[in-house]
């Protein structure tokens, strides 16, 4: 059963992307401060970052976009993209790098980023196979834990988080701006995809979070993977939602209930509304039992 959700989320997505209408997808710009922005369009969040030193993208969302997103970029700056930082390895996140990477851009991320972009992804749970992603769309420059720009007057922290969305999840906080983006450590109002064949967990999913939480203040502009722009009270709702919902899991286990039952018992009592995007409640109570089940708890 388990694994019946899995796949099922898997071909919703492949048909979603097959069917995208990429012409009809708009790359919008909102600014937050004079030199930082966030473009909204299909996928993750792009954090963009301009100044004398050359222009910085966080992700770069779906392939067939890579041309709106630069000409967007191009609406707002005549320098040319010198360095993307990926937040993970998911192609709505790592779609544009190659055409980045073909043009020039110096491509960061964690080793495990390029680890999986640079082979082949044997998806056990979806039963299929992710080929590698060309040599151009590799990150050219890995770090184990952290690395620091001071670029455009900022001092830029890029940090590993441990086995949260992925196994190869980095922030990047812009340590001057206040700004953080948090890739899919961050689903704003809605329950999350959790990546369980590739070093996810629910476990660290809440450390994650944690761990952003004592960077943040009442002041901090924060960028989910997906979503609207955040504060520190979003992610503090955030934070509660992930943790009421393991805890809640956790218990309908001990009651001895079957999945079947605690996909169906009303677990998301409160949060009624995180679960209607792409990820409803069955299939967020899904990921939270098979991790727990995996892990022993």
């Amino acid at each position: 059963m388990k694994q019946a959700i899995i796949f099922t989320l898997l071909l919703l997505g492949l048909q979603i992307q097959a069917q995208q209408d990429w012409d009809a997808v708009e790359i919008i710009p909102e600014k937050i401060n004079e030199n930082l922005y966030v473009l909204f369009g299909a996928g993750g969040n792009i954090g963009l970052f301009m100044g004398e030193d050359g222009t910085l993208i966080i992700d770069d969302q779906y392939a067939p976009l890579s041309e709106k997103i630069k000409a967007a970029i191009n609406g707002l700056t005549d320098d040319p993209v010198k360095y993307v930082v990926n937040t993970h390895w998911h192609g709505d996140h790592t779609g544009g790098n190659e055409a980045f990477g073909n043009d020039g851009a110096t491509i960061i991320a964690h080793s495990n980023v390029r680890k999986r972009l640079s082979t082949e992804q044997v998806m056990k749970a979806f039963n299929r196979t992710v080929p590698p992603s060309p040599e151009a769309a590799w990150p050219v420059i890995t770090f184990e834990e952290d690395i620091s720009l001071h670029v455009n007057g900022d001092d830029l922290m890029i940090f590993h988080v441990h086995n949260a969305h992925t196994d190869g999840d980095a922030f990047v906080y812009f340590k001057n701006s206040n700004v953080l983006h948090m890739g899919d450590c961050f689903f704003k109002g809605r329950f999350p995809f959790i990546d369980l064949g590739s070093g996810g967990s629910i476990d660290g999913a809440i450390r994650a979070v944690a761990v952003a939480l004592m960077i943040v203040d009442e002041e901090t502009v924060i960028i989910p993977g997906h979503g609207t722009l955040a504060s520190k009270q979003d992610l503090l709702k955030y934070s509660q939602m992930l943790h009421t919902m393991r805890d809640r899991v956790k218990k309908a286990v001990a009651e001895g209930k079957t999945i079947d039952e605690i996909k169906t018992a009303g677990l998301d009592e409160g949060y009624e509304e995180w679960g209607t995007g792409f990820i409803n409640v069955a299939t967020f109570v899904d990921f939270i039992w098979t991790d727990l089940d995996r892990a022993g708890n």
